[in-house]
């Protein structure tokens, strides 16, 4: 397995990159063949964070983050979430076949849009007044890309898109069906179920 770390705005040190390999190791025995770890420890003001992705022969990725005021609080949190979910998976995992190679991942972007008033003073949002302009007129807000991150979507079942979404412990998943290569979401629910969102075929 290749393993690698990431230092960002942080000072690198082999103390840390040999702890984190070490937490990675404990996760590794349960999942099936995997092609490569990756963890990015990263700092802001007194936030130690740390981003873990696992890549598998299958296609799949299993993830986890955890920020807490230690790095070494923060690593050994994220390896107890991602060793949980494993686990609980792990019947399933050994059992998911290679992604069919007739539907192919689809490019897809996720961007965060910012509110924001053009010309107004301080920020505002769903607890704050809107700005008013020197005439009492209320301000027309304008959004804004802050942040776009790409992404790829894979063809899985249902079933199999589910479980992903839970290895990487993320609220919604864009995927495609490995039968027919319709673009789908599956997102989790506040009542625990799980929702899909489906788009028709070609044909339709």
């Amino acid at each position: 397995m290749q393993f690698a770390v990431t230092f960002r705005h942080m000072e690198p040190t082999e103390a840390l990159k040999s702890y984190a390999r070490e937490r990675m190791e404990r996760v590794r025995k349960y999942l099936p063949d995997p092609i490569s770890c990756h963890v990015v420890l990263s700092t802001e003001r007194h936030h130690h964070r740390i981003d873990v992705t696992f890549q598998l022969h299958n296609g799949l990725a299993v993830a986890g983050h955890e920020t807490t005021e230690n790095m070494y609080s923060s690593i050994d949190l994220c390896i107890a979430k991602i060793e949980r979910q494993v686990r609980k998976y792990k019947g399933k995992l050994e059992g998911m076949k290679a992604r069919p190679h007739n539907v192919h991942a689809l490019p897809w972007s996720h961007s965060i849009v910012s509110e924001a008033f053009d010309g107004a003073n301080g920020e505002t949002n769903g607890h704050l007044p809107i700005p008013v302009d020197d005439h009492g007129s209320t301000m027309s807000p304008e959004f804004k890309v802050v942040k776009t991150e790409k992404f790829h979507a894979q063809p899985l079942s249902v079933a199999d898109a589910i479980v992903q979404l839970n290895l990487q412990h993320e609220p919604f998943l864009v995927f495609r069906h490995d039968t027919d290569g319709r673009v789908a979401v599956v997102y989790k629910r506040p009542d625990g179920a799980y929702g899909l969102i489906e788009t028709p075929t070609a044909t339709a």
